[in-house]
């Protein structure tokens, strides 16, 4: 246990009643200062490296996450919420030490109104555990970043995935939260037990903590939207002679109105990945994955549609995956491109770039960035929801290599400044955490960043919740 850190917060006199008073709130099992337990909780999927906490409690309920926070915030220790771990931005290390509250033991699946068509859930409930809990109502929770995420911390990230372009992002999908703040309050941002469809009552609080990756409170909470199962879903793969071609198809299939549920581009780099590593046999071209959702009469008009077009733009004919079997390994091939790339450079570590633009910008920086990673010869295979203009590089880096990783630095950086110059974002779906903050304040402005800071200064005073995420370190 490395008392230094923790000592820097809380004097070393009170530092056994500090772990007695959590022990107490949830159990002696439920508060672990192991070595592997804290590493496990300091680092996430991202290349931002270890910094574990000082403590990791595991709280069983609200009550207890509250009377723990109380407990931090009476010793100013931070506060780290921890729900998967798969996030890709650096968003669970402890930066300043304190204490992770891992909330995998909040697993309850509460208030499923299927007529109304939403459901509550705790923290510890994962994307898959809900649509398995949900199979035989006939209804579904769609929002898919690909990992099996916790749906309090996708709503913490602002998570989306594979079937925004339909059912949009989490932003879209979440009715109301329960949110603990950093001195225990209780609050729901909606009113306690309101799950309206719409409102226009006061001020957005749900959506002021959705994308605020714990650094305004700890989600306990999340009431969702869910949608009908589609009467049929078919996917297709179309290969393209260029990256021009393919991108030029998604924007005019979306110009054309087809309600498209999925259309996931993979460069040519990646589609070879993907076929190596899910052993699958894809022309080595840029390459389209789409997915259709709706009545049988409806899919046969999309499907028509999207072929006119695709062809209209040098495309392949379509191959079809239409029983749930063949769909599902599809979408595991495209799900599994972050292990495919990784296994392109065995031994290596991967960041995956997030920026997105408008759809009318989309083929011009997708061609500028491949022109870019070629000429500065970096493994960076593309794949993207192109459909809202999302896209991510996934660089393959030596990470022991520092010309290499200074070289993917740079690329990231004019990668991100290229969006931006688009009237894009420098982060579509992954958040900001560590890595992106100095490009936060070019997005946003000075002005709309103070107003950031002004929020989390009224609602965390002492800087504990999630120290040093999202918002720069204040200058002393």
């Amino acid at each position: 246990f490395r008392q230094y850190q923790f000592r820097s917060h809380v004097l070393s006199a009170t530092l056994d009643s500090v772990l007695s008073a959590f022990r107490s709130i949830c159990g002696e099992d439920s508060v672990s200062l192991g070595e592997a337990v804290r590493e496990q909780h300091g680092k996430d999927e991202s290349v931002h490296r270890c910094c574990p906490p000082d403590v990791v409690v595991f709280p069983h309920c609200v009550e207890e996450v509250s009377a723990l926070t109380k407990v931090c915030h009476q010793h100013r220790l931070p506060i780290i919420p921890f729900g998967t771990g798969t996030g890709l931005e650096g968003g669970v290390s402890a930066v300043e030490g304190g204490v992770c509250f891992s909330l995998r033991n909040m697993d309850q699946i509460l208030d499923l109104h299927q007529e109304d068509f939403d459901v509550t859930v705790e923290p510890g409930v994962t994307r898959k555990a809900l649509n398995a809990y949900l199979r035989d109502t006939g209804l579904w929770f769609p929002v898919d970043p690909g990992a099996d995420a916790s749906l309090c911390g996708m709503a913490a990230t602002s998570a989306s995935g594979t079937n925004a372009v339909r059912y949009g992002t989490m932003r879209e999908n979440v009715v109301n939260l329960e949110v603990v703040l950093s001195d225990g309050t209780i609050i729901h941002t909606a009113g306690k037990g309101r799950r309206p469809r719409k409102t226009s009552a006061g001020y957005n609080l749900t959506n002021l903590f959705v994308g605020s990756e714990g650094t305004l409170g700890i989600i306990t909470k999340t009431t969702l939207r869910l949608y009908g199962i589609p009467e049929a879903m078919v996917s297709a793969v179309c290969s393209f002679p260029s990256v021009q071609d393919a991108v030029d198809s998604t924007v005019q299939i979306l110009q054309a109105g087809v309600p498209i549920a999925r259309i996931e581009f993979l460069d040519d780099v990646m589609i070879d990945a993907c076929n190596r590593f899910s052993c699958l046999s894809y022309p080595v071209t840029p390459t389209l994955f789409l997915e259709f959702h709706g009545s049988e009469q409806s899919l046969k008009e999309q499907v028509n549609t999207t072929e006119d077009i695709t062809q209209s733009n040098r495309g392949s004919d379509f191959q079809w995956a239409q029983d749930a079997e063949t769909r599902n390994r599809l979408w595991k091939a495209r799900h599994d491109a972050w292990y495919a790339a990784l296994a392109l450079r065995p031994g290596c570590k991967a960041y995956a770039t997030d920026v997105c633009v408008p759809l009318s910008q989309l083929p011009q920086i997708i061609v500028e960035t491949k022109e870019d990673l070629i000429e500065n010869r970096l493994t960076g295979p593309i794949a993207g929801h192109v459909g809202d203009g999302n896209f991510h590089c996934l660089m393959v880096v030596d990470p022991t290599d520092p010309e290499e990783l200074h070289q993917v630095h740079l690329f990231t950086e004019r990668l991100a400044r290229r969006a931006l110059a688009m009237g894009g974002t420098c982060t579509g779906e992954h958040g900001v955490g560590l890595g992106k903050r100095a490009l936060l304040c070019e997005e946003l402005g000075s002005m709309a960043i103070q107003v950031m800071q002004g929020l989390k200064d009224t609602l965390d005073p002492h800087n504990m919740m999630n120290p040093g995420k999202i918002l720069q370190p204040r200058e002393l």
